[in-house]
């Protein structure tokens, strides 16, 4: 797997490789704006994920995930470490799980 210096050029990068849509979470979902869409944690796979850690301040600590739907849907969600794991149900965290 790749290093990126920063999240920047990761998204930047992934999104050259096609992963172009903005991906949201919630508590069971990951949901697309652009597309009116939502996904259950069934419904897509993390291709990779890219962990970024804040200089001065653990707060800008962050995590890109580059993921692909069933339907072929490829985008990304950018999540800070931990702010959603109080929010979400058991098979969305399973889904999100650093391996």
């Amino acid at each position: 797997m790749t290093n990126y210096d920063t999240l920047t050029e990761a998204i930047d990068t992934k999104q050259a490789e096609g992963y172009t849509f903005d991906f949201n979470l919630s508590n069971s979902t990951l949901s697309c704006k652009t597309l009116n869409k939502t996904f259950e944690s069934s419904e897509f796979n993390v291709d990779a994920f890219y962990r970024f850690e804040g200089d001065s301040n653990p707060d800008d600590s962050s995590i890109l995930y580059a993921i692909q739907t069933e339907s072929g849907v490829k985008g990304l969600l950018v999540d800070a470490y931990g702010a959603y794991s109080d929010n979400l149900n058991a098979a969305m965290i399973q889904k999100l799980k650093m391996r």
